[in-house]
């Protein structure tokens, strides 16, 4: 049983950490080689991983135009981002500059000569096989591929998380000492009163 509950512990913290994972912005140093529209289709496994995917205007054109960012980070590794409006949609970074960055992404290309390093602000990820990619949320020059940006969002947001974890845990172990445990006890001690008596009945009709 304890590897049961330990199971479903660890389970439910992965699909936490996965959810936070996808969902908090993250930063990339890169330099912006192309930027380009592309229709989309998404199907029935990745339709999760595009904003507004199952829109009835989608369904009813088949499809729909979405713009894309191809960069190369300073890793040298080579990222392709979409840039969609969230809306009022999830995750809630109200974005609705899809064009307005799309044009400071076409504006910010360069070549490996002289290259332009931008800090893109992004969630998502990027997975080939599924056809999924990263959502550009802000693009911002920066001096070099050696840019450093602080997430004070995820900062804070998780400094928050934790402090209402701690709060909960706290509260919980709380109720469970003054309510649970002393029930427990109780019906523990009436088990045992109750088995004491049968085994004396048991133990008189015998004699």
């Amino acid at each position: 049983m304890t590897y049961v509950k330990w199971t479903f512990i660890v389970l439910f913290w992965l699909l936490v950490g996965a959810f936070l994972h996808y969902t908090l912005p993250q930063h990339d140093i890169a330099r912006i080689t192309d930027t380009y529209e592309k229709r989309e289709t998404p199907g029935s496994v990745n339709r999760w991983f595009w904003s507004q995917a199952g829109s009835k205007s989608a369904a009813a054109t088949g499809g729909r135009d979405v713009f894309f960012i191809q960069t190369r980070l300073a890793s040298d590794k080579v990222m392709v981002y979409r840039n969609e409006d969230t809306s009022w949609g999830w995750p809630p970074y109200f974005k609705f500059d899809t064009s307005n960055l799309q044009a400071e992404a076409n504006d910010l290309r360069s070549g490996s000569a002289e290259p332009q390093w931008v800090a893109i602000k992004h969630y998502g990820w990027r997975n080939e096989f599924l056809s999924i990619y990263p959502n550009a949320v802000k693009i911002t020059p920066v001096d070099g591929p050696d840019a450093r940006i602080i997430p004070w969002t995820n900062i804070i947001v998780l400094t928050l998380l934790a402090a209402l974890c701690w709060a909960v845990w706290v509260r919980w172990r709380r109720f469970r000492r003054a309510r649970i445990d002393p029930a427990l006890e109780e019906m523990g001690d009436n088990i045992d009163e109750a088995g004491g008596r049968i085994r004396g009945f048991f133990g008189r009709k015998k004699g």
